[in-house]
């Protein structure tokens, strides 16, 4: 086939499938089935977590802030699959719902709404771009969102009255964290997804979800 009969392929299947911004019932499924495999990743962290915060906690408070990237990614892999508004939101908060009803050590309530803080976080990046960039830049800024409304929100509940030093070391380890872990490694994750045809029913699988 020719370079040019190849480019009118592929110019058709884009016209074929017109972006729209409504939820499917495999949108649904596909983001329900992300939030809870992610809520089975937050339990796991929840229990490993104490030990590398014992560890990091006597070398420079709020240092411990690097630790939070595997509770912020489930937002940004969500939404850079299924690329529909509020999916950020739909698998954090679904991911926190799995957490707290299996129970962790910060309480159900408290769980949900950081679940939801953190979402919001990754959300309002990607609707800045009007949810049509999902390119590494973004998705790193989505992490970093995530991040730091994580981080005041964690702030306001578990550090209050911290000194300035703290406050300033965990805000910059939880975005560094959130735009490694959330950002970068969710990235890679639906780009690997996508090589492998998982995603074909999907705008991030057909554009090999590496294009901005």
């Amino acid at each position: 086939m020719s370079t040019s009969t190849s480019t009118s392929a592929s110019t058709d299947v884009a016209k074929a499938t017109p972006r729209t911004l409504r939820w499917r019932v495999v949108d649904i499924v596909v983001a329900s089935v992300l939030g809870v495999a992610a809520g089975l990743i937050f339990l796991a962290w929840n229990t490993l977590y104490p030990g590398p915060k014992l560890l990091l906690e006597p070398l420079l408070p709020g240092l411990q802030g690097l630790l939070d990237g595997p509770w912020l990614f489930a937002g940004v892999l969500g939404a850079l699959i299924i690329r529909k508004p509020g999916a950020a939101i739909y698998t954090e908060l679904l991911a926190a719902v799995v957490s707290a009803l299996v129970g962790n050590q910060w309480g159900g309530f408290l769980t949900l709404e950081a679940g939801l803080v953190q979402g919001l976080g990754a959300e309002l990046v990607f609707l800045l771009f009007f949810y049509r960039r999902w390119s590494l830049p973004v998705a790193i800024l989505a992490g970093m969102g995530a991040a730091l409304a994580g981080g005041i929100n964690n702030l306001i509940l578990w550090f209050a009255g911290a000194d300035t030093t703290f406050v300033v070391v965990y805000l910059i380890s939880t975005v560094v964290s959130g735009a490694v872990i959330a950002g970068l490694l969710s990235w890679l994750l639906a780009r690997g997804l996508a090589a492998t045809g998982a995603l074909d029913r999907f705008a991030s699988g057909r554009a090999g979800a590496t294009r901005v």
